[in-house]
């Protein structure tokens, strides 16, 4: 397997998608729609998306993946307009280019991120409407994961812990919900898709739980030893408001170590699934490595 023009060809097929599944630009009130797409097109890895359409082919899923995908990706990417925001992380840059309040304004980037938050279940429900019990699970699964006890909550947590220090409990509370939820539901709703059984969704979910931290972990690595321009977002910005991160608990050395621990973890548990896990395990490896 080619790795890189697997991963390719899934970003490919997500942009692809997000024309389908999401208004364009020029669609009334044409402000409100243009920052939308503004966000939904700013690039990325599109590792959530991925991993949905990468799970449900895993699965050997009959349902057109691709709805999901874009769903979750909106709701994604309108937690970034929402972090981006003044009143939260107030980011001028993202993925390398101005945010979308710095492109709009901030109440045009709130109502964006309002839209593409609503605009996922809307996807969900009119896609999936011929699988009501599908479409329910899918619904179910990424509110929660969205929710105010996960995501929500996650970053509520995050911004109480500016200026404290934060416990490795606590630390850990923040980025399973915070990261890991939105990437333990793309695998979720890719095994839904694919019909997979309740082990087989336990097992996924604890793949998601490894993958996400190694992320997250990797992510506070970064943000460290990494520059504005590589990173397409300001670095150091940890640091600057004295947030505690995996750096500041454990050090530089450590938190490499927990990364990787957590990415062995998750391949390890890839070969329990009795399917083609190759790409998979191979993404996992590859978001340890990456440099942005």
């Amino acid at each position: 397997m080619d790795f890189k023009a697997t991963l390719n060809n899934y970003q490919i097929r997500v942009e692809q998608g997000i024309n389908i599944w999401t208004p364009t630009k020029d669609t009334k009130p044409a402000q409100l729609h243009s920052a939308m797409r503004y966000s939904l097109e700013a690039g990325g890895k599109r590792l959530r998306p991925v991993l949905v359409l990468a799970i449900a082919e895993l699965f050997e899923a009959s349902e057109d993946s691709m709805p999901a995908a874009i769903a979750l990706e909106c709701i994604h990417t309108y937690s970034l307009i929402h972090d981006d925001l003044p009143s939260i992380d107030n980011s001028d840059l993202r993925r390398g280019k101005p945010t979308c309040h710095k492109a709009f304004d901030e109440p045009t980037a709130l109502l964006a991120g309002d839209a593409l938050l609503t605009l996922a279940f809307e996807i969900l429900a009119e896609a999936y409407s011929d699988s009501p019990l599908l479409a329910k699970d899918l619904i179910l699964d990424l509110s929660k994961a969205a929710g105010s006890q996960r995501l929500i909550g996650g970053q509520m947590e995050d911004i109480l812990g500016e200026d404290s220090d934060y416990t490795e409990e606590q630390l850990d509370y923040i980025h399973l919900n915070k990261t890991a939820a939105l990437i333990t539901v793309a695998m979720t709703m890719g095994a839904r898709l694919g019909k997979a059984s309740s082990q087989e969704l336990d097992a996924i979910r604890k793949i998601g739980r490894h993958v996400g931290l190694a992320f997250q972990i990797t992510d506070d690595i970064l943000d460290a030893t990494s520059d504005t321009e590589t990173m397409g977002k300001p670095t150091g910005a940890d640091e600057e408001n004295e947030k505690t991160t995996y750096i500041k608990l454990y050090g530089l050395d450590e938190a490499r170590v927990q990364a990787k621990e957590h990415t062995q973890a998750a391949t390890k548990l890839c070969g329990s699934l009795s399917h083609n896990t190759e790409f998979l395990k191979a993404l996992v490896q590859y978001l340890e490595h990456r440099i942005r």
